[in-house]
């Protein structure tokens, strides 16, 4: 008579609240061992609790997990572990200054330690080599490309012979390339008989790996587990976005959720002045090595007023160091840089503010905001920064104009008292925004300035951005996503290494601009 085997991994109405906020409500699902399974929902759909609570980082409201068919304690990542289940999480977690060997100790479990660096490389070199990863030893976590990074946190995690490994959005900031490399090791894993569970939120992607689909919408289970083959990729659009779809032109929807093929295309028919300005203008810009990234080498480039420009990469590749260098927070060692027609090569961040300078920062809770306090003090930062030095600070005259412009932004708060903190993800970016898009701002900088926000803070965010590049101002914006930097940018540059890789224009080719973005690929303009 045969035998069912237990799921490798069962939640069983399993409830997270944080506060007032539900993330996951009374969810129950099962995964069946050998198979990947893909987890998709758009951002804030409770897809990364959900991947916390089965590894024990979180302890649910209510529910129980179970893991081969044994209930196991919540909550208690050693636990989880001891039960097969681990997790790699979006942003990596090993020490980025360890060398290849040392990271790898260093994820191990405690027993038969091995201090000398040659002992360390000899004991771990078997176990990479036979996960198909050929790496330096001796390289150090942070000189190494992403994707070879992701490798080694994956090694790591299997180092106790997982039944279950759990990847949160493994492929957020891979290049196409690199997510093929990626797929190829988790078929690898699925023969060795491992259960992999991919935290997703582009179909594109689902549809090329998965076996199992269960979409989350808002904390809840809206389907699956079912066959992946049994799901067209617009029923699949459609479960993830809900009733906010109708509200969506086609093209933004399919952005959101990653449904567009290899061709996607914006309609860039926004026409430039060649006797204004340009907004920015940086020549031959080289900076010495820089703490956020790769420095930049020789980096040219143009934006004129009324034009949304995309840069693409690999995440580490100058991304950072570009907007640093264009604010004053890093030095230049050779080359210039014009805004609106002023050098302001050695200006300052306020001088460069009040020649119309405005960024949406990569980290707005870090950043972007000071989430201890209020919402005035973080708004009133545009009014201390963009005015002269000792200008006289009128707390009511802030208060009154924060309230207006909070208001104008749709921010939903109860008094502009209230720390920052407090808000939602969405409501916190429109705060930046309020305070960063104003009808001085002749250059917006928007460093992923949508990540981690729901779809119809998303779509807020790009509508926002479309309408200052319809007033007139111009939009540099840095995204990992590709499909957005698709939807709504004029054009794209890619970076590499801190060099400028490529540019293209609309119809997008995915497979032209990953090229470009790992070096397999020359240089196009507006290919």
């Amino acid at each position: 008579m045969p035998t069912h085997s237990p799921p490798a991994l069962a939640c069983r109405d399993v409830t997270v609240r944080f506060g007032d906020v539900t993330a996951l409500s009374d969810i129950s699902v099962e995964f069946e061992p050998g198979l990947i399974h893909a987890v998709l929902g758009q951002n804030g759909a409770g897809k990364t609790t959900f991947a916390r609570v089965a590894a024990g980082l979180v302890q649910p409201t209510a529910g129980q997990v179970e893991i081969d068919g044994q209930v196991i304690r919540t909550g208690h990542v050693r636990e989880s572990r001891a039960a097969g289940v681990e997790l790699v999480h979006q942003s990596f977690a090993l020490p980025p200054s360890f060398t290849v060997a040392e990271a790898m100790e260093f994820g191990a479990p405690g027993r038969g330690r091995i201090y000398s660096r040659r002992g360390l490389i000899e004991k771990w070199k078997a176990h990479l080599h036979d996960l198909d990863i050929h790496v330096d030893f001796s390289k150090r976590i942070r000189d190494l490309p992403v994707e070879t990074q992701q490798s080694i946190e994956i090694a790591r995690a299997l180092i106790t012979d997982a039944k279950v490994l759990i990847l949160d959005e493994p492929t957020a900031v891979l290049s196409p390339a690199g997510i093929e490399t990626l797929f190829a090791r988790v078929r690898r894993l699925k023969e060795r008989g491992v259960t992999v569970i991919l935290i997703l939120h582009k179909i594109r992607e689902v549809m090329g790996i998965a076996d199992t689909i269960t979409v989350l919408r808002g904390g809840q289970r809206i389907e699956g587990p079912v066959p992946a083959a049994s799901l067209s990729a617009d029923r699949l659009a459609g479960l993830i976005v809900g009733e906010a779809a109708r509200q969506q032109n086609p093209q933004d929807r399919d952005a959101l959720v990653g449904k567009g093929g290899s061709n996607i295309t914006a309609v860039a028919d926004h026409t430039h002045d060649t006797e204004i300005s340009p907004a920015l203008t940086m020549s031959a810009v080289s900076t010495a090595a820089d703490s956020e990234g790769a420095p930049l080498d020789q980096i040219s480039l143009t934006i004129r007023p009324g034009e949304i420009v995309g840069i693409a990469g690999v995440e580490g590749n100058g991304q950072k160091t570009l907007v640093r260098a264009i604010a004053d927070l890093a030095a230049l060692s050779s080359g210039s840089i014009m805004l609106g027609g002023q050098d302001v090569t050695r200006k300052t961040l306020a001088a460069r503010r009040r020649a119309g300078l405005r960024i949406i920062p990569f980290e707005r809770n870090v950043e972007g905001l000071s989430l201890t306090s209020s919402l005035w003090e973080n708004w009133s930062a545009r009014e201390l920064l963009d005015g002269p030095l000792l200008k006289l600070v009128n707390p009511g005259r802030i208060r009154a104009l924060c309230d207006r412009s909070l208001k104008g932004w749709g921010v939903h708060y109860h008094s502009s008292a209230q720390r920052a903190g407090s808000l939602s993800g969405g409501n916190a970016q429109k705060v930046i925004l309020a305070r960063e898009i104003d009808a001085d701002a002749k250059l917006i900088i928007a460093a992923q300035p949508t990540r981690g926000l729901d779809i119809g803070a998303t779509a807020f965010v790009w509508e926002s951005l479309r309408a200052a590049r319809d007033k007139g101002a111009a939009i540099l914006l840095i995204s990992s996503d590709l499909d957005e930097l698709f939807d709504i940018s004029d054009r794209v540059i890619v970076m590499l290494s801190g060099r400028v890789a490529g540019e293209f224009s609309a119809p997008y080719d995915i497979q032209s601009v990953g090229a470009a973005m790992t070096g397999a690929g020359p240089i196009a303009l507006g290919a």
